[in-house]
């Protein structure tokens, strides 16, 4: 059923609550001025852990709270009302979700705890080739990875590599792995990513956490926890267009008396609805190790995307020329909108898979 549970109404207002205090807007706008900086406030993430958000996925065994996907999607939907940076999606919901099911038990039983106090940041590095080669003591790993979120500031990566076979393996390398170097870029939306170069990197045989079904199974919990970002990103702007429709006057009335702008208002909200409810499908669907979650992750991130998009770009246009300018906050949920819609896959890839899937 696309209704949350009482407990999980709870968590998202305490979450709604908790970012508007702890992380506003003017604080990503600090952080996003700072240059030098690492991209997100180490505070706020140990606020983090200490609310339980950084352990969402982990099992309790590990000192997590183990509240499921839906949980994971509605923390970052709050997180994304106000832009807040933060390592939550590359750590705590893909680096968590990767080991809690992977199979490197020591690699599990030493970092999800880890993860879960906050103590430790880890980040996925998929794009990009690499290729693993047999050694005496395990394998190496040798090639280039780009776009690794979180991955400036990572003290470990899972990075998927070939073997000679075409076969797609996801290994735990800890960042100060001899052969291993990254550099820094900042992306549009003020989100810190690295490139990874890996010359001849060694991993133990146990450093393996799986194939390819463990990487798709990952990286379908990141895109249903991307979708409900971009549902908190489309909502935010769409919830500051009203107020300034309702407050901006033009010759003598208030704008959204206008009725061209109403009917615009009004599809724009039916289209966030139809998003979010896609989106908390695949989030429960995935949970539940449904059948189709594979279709409805791929149903809600085509969706999300377009409307995330949608709903900015229509935001920004009905502030008029003030939207433009960098002062002002709805360009920023744009340019947010913008990265995480092809995070992953954009919609078209998406409406592929859907396609492909349902035999196309």
């Amino acid at each position: 059923m696309l209704v949350l549970s009482e407990d999980q109404k709870m968590l998202m207002d305490s979450a709604r609550g908790a970012v508007a205090t702890k992380a506003p807007i003017a604080a990503f706008r600090k952080l996003r001025a700072d240059v030098s900086g690492e991209g997100f406030s180490r505070a706020f993430w140990r606020e983090c852990a200490e609310l339980g958000w950084t352990g969402v996925l982990i099992p309790e065994e590990f000192g997590g709270i183990d509240f499921g996907i839906v949980g994971a999607g509605l923390i970052a939907r709050e997180l994304a009302r106000t832009l807040a940076p933060s390592p939550f999606l590359s750590t705590a919901v893909i680096a968590a979700s990767a080991l809690r099911n992977g199979r490197a038990a020591s690699r599990k039983t030493e970092w999800l705890p880890r993860i879960a106090r906050g103590e430790a940041i880890v980040a996925l590095a998929i794009d990009g080739k690499a290729l693993s080669n047999k050694s005496a003591d395990g394998r190496t790993i040798a090639g280039v990875k780009h776009m690794v979120l979180d991955g400036h500031v990572a003290d470990a990566f899972l990075i998927s590599a070939r073997d000679a076979n075409g076969e797609s393996g996801l290994y735990f390398v800890e960042a100060d792995a001899p052969g291993l170097s990254r550099d820094t870029r900042t992306l549009v939306d003020g989100h810190r990513v690295a490139s990874l170069a890996l010359d001849g990197v060694k991993v133990k045989a146990d450093d393996r956490l799986g194939g390819s079904e463990l990487i798709d199974e990952t990286l379908d919990v990141a895109r249903a926890v991307t979708s409900a970002s971009l549902c908190g990103v489309a909502e935010e702007a769409f919830t500051r267009t009203m107020a300034y429709l309702k407050d901006r006057r033009q010759f003598d009335h208030k704008i959204g008396s206008f009725q061209a702008l109403q009917h615009r208002a009004a599809k724009l909200h039916i289209e966030i609805e139809n998003a979010w409810s896609a989106t908390l499908k695949a989030m429960e669907s995935l949970d539940g190790r449904a059948n189709g979650a594979a279709l409805d992750v791929a149903i809600a991130k085509a969706k999300a995307s377009d409307v995330a998009c949608l709903a900015t770009a229509e935001s920004l246009q009905m502030h008029g020329g003030i939207g433009m300018t960098d002062e002002f906050d709805i360009g920023l949920f744009l340019k947010r909108a913008r990265v995480e819609s092809v995070l992953f896959g954009d919609a078209a890839f998406h409406a592929d898979r859907v396609a492909t899937m349902l035999g196309y």
